[in-house]
């Protein structure tokens, strides 16, 4: 049996009760990252009548969206210039195939991350000619005023920040469940649209004609599909694409771990003692920005190749039980669950500020924080003390959730370059001749990474060096490419 979420009901049933939750509450292990935005004008508390309750049109008199409110259209399409101006890569993507229209026919569901960056992707894709519905993949990510813009441009998006657990699924529905209009292609992040699809609409599913994911649990999810033969799609593991992890997980997380950390606590890192666990491509950002500012690091891992790795960048690689007493900042990004456990938090020092950089909520065990002995007080937003009996306090950030994207921002241009790796991964399964691509899951191409990064470069003023006929023949390559067998290592 496929274990599709932790809890085993939520594709089992279509929820029917209405009404708001709170957002202390999980939906599921991919939506409730916590992927929630600092820019967002306006607070999900800011209006107590669900959207869902409201008649709203935009000026061209369609009512086919659900947003917070159609009047922040203005000041969503300002937050989309601006992220343009960082993604020009996309855009030079947008401008060199609009007149082709490579996406002409193709009817795109997608579930993702609403933000103003996501929004130059979704409207990229509709210049290319494809037909968009759209919700959002977590009930705190979506900038309410950009999905406003999104609707008063024509695109059919069902989105708000501080989404209830049935108000999430009922979007995810609103965009597949509609009369006379029949998606065939989805661009997915955490799994949660794909996997509606396959439980409630199985006829749809068998129909599309590629899916895109980019993140650790949807690829984990379809490949858990594939191995049982239930995979009847193409499909292409966006997530594992070099341009993906290196940049979105590396740099990005390099940049934002000090951004989110210094947001909610003012905290100096010079010479405190940090213990990050997992010292993948966002533990080894994670790492370096901490060393950087002056921070004693610690390493814990499971992966002999990375504790190596650590021990030869400088880190000292523990246990997290031999440090816990002593350090003043935890942070996990291992992917994995019960990372720090109840034992781990009540042997903390007070003030022990703890975190979650990784993919889903299940590395911190908040749960066990929810007992009667101990209180919870909200200091700020995604900022909460919990105090053991006798007064000790634990900081815990964004409830375990991601930290990043829950306290902070994403740099643009990161998210630029997995946008274009979206777009061309769409456009290559939409394209591909019958039987180039069988019911399983691929990587992105070596070449179009590659061409990911190219259309990066002119940011830098970079120049590439080419190959002369006679070093390409040399190296047995092409001189446009690509550049390193499949197996290479970056």
């Amino acid at each position: 049996q496929i274990q599709f979420a932790d809890d085993m009901q939520e594709f089992s049933k279509f929820p029917t009760k209405t009404g708001r939750r709170s957002l202390s509450r999980s939906i599921s292990q991919s939506s409730t990252d916590s992927y929630s935005s600092a820019a967002s004008y306006t607070d999900s508390s800011d209006d107590e009548v669900s959207p869902r309750e409201k008649q709203q049109t935009n000026s061209k008199g369609s009512s086919n969206f659900c947003v917070k409110n159609i009047k922040q259209a203005e000041f969503g399409r300002r937050e989309i210039e601006i992220a343009e101006q960082d993604m020009s890569a996309l855009i030079s993507l947008r401008k060199r195939a609009q007149g082709e229209k490579p996406l002409a026919g193709a009817k795109i569901v997608g579930c993702t991350h609403i933000t103003a960056q996501t929004a130059v992707l979704i409207e990229t894709l509709c210049a290319l000619g494809a037909q968009c519905r759209w919700s959002a993949c977590n009930i705190y990510s979506t900038q309410n005023e950009v999905a406003a813009a999104l609707a008063e441009a024509g695109v059919a998006v069902f989105a708000w920040k501080g989404e209830s657990e049935d108000d999430f699924w009922w979007c995810i529905d609103r965009c597949v469940n509609v009369d006379g209009w029949q998606a065939n292609m989805i661009l997915d992040d955490g799994g949660d649209l794909t996997h509606w699809v396959y439980k409630k609409y199985p006829n749809v599913f068998k129909k599309i004609r590629g899916i895109v994911e980019e993140s650790v649990t949807g690829v984990h999810r379809l490949y858990q599909l594939s191995k049982a033969g239930k995979l009847c799609v193409p499909a292409m593991n966006v997530n594992d694409s070099v341009t993906k992890q290196k940049f979105d997980n590396l740099y990005c997380c390099r940049e934002s771990i000090l951004d989110g950390l210094k947001r909610t606590t003012d905290v100096m890192f010079g010479g405190k003692q940090v213990v990050v666990c997992g010292y993948g491509e966002v533990g080894k950002g994670c790492c370096a920005a901490l060393k950087a500012l002056g921070a004693i690091v610690y390493v814990t891992e499971i992966d002999p190749i990375c504790a190596l790795q650590a021990c030869m960048d400088g880190f000292r690689v523990v246990k997290l039980s031999e440090v816990i007493r002593q350090v003043d900042v935890v942070i996990t990004c291992t992917g994995n669950k019960n990372v720090v456990t109840r034992e781990h938090l009540d042997r903390m020092k007070n003030s022990c500020i703890v975190c979650n950089m990784g993919h889903s909520n299940t590395e911190i065990d908040v749960t066990s924080l929810r007992t009667p002995e101990l209180t919870w007080e909200r200091v700020r937003s995604q900022v909460d003390h919990v105090i053991w009996p006798d007064g000790k306090r634990v900081v815990l950030l964004a409830e375990g959730r991601l930290l990043n994207l829950s306290c902070s921002t994403v740099p643009t241009f990161v998210l630029s370059i997995t946008a274009t790796t979206q777009a061309l991964a769409l456009i290559e399964l939409y394209n591909a001749p019958e039987g180039r691509y069988k019911q399983d899951v691929y990587l992105l191409p070596k070449k179009m990474d590659e061409y990911v990064a190219s259309l990066h470069l002119p940011s830098f003023d970079a120049h590439l060096t080419e190959l002369t006929d006679d070093q390409a023949k040399y190296l047995g390559l092409n001189k446009n490419g690509p550049f390193k067998p499949n197996y290479y290592r970056y």
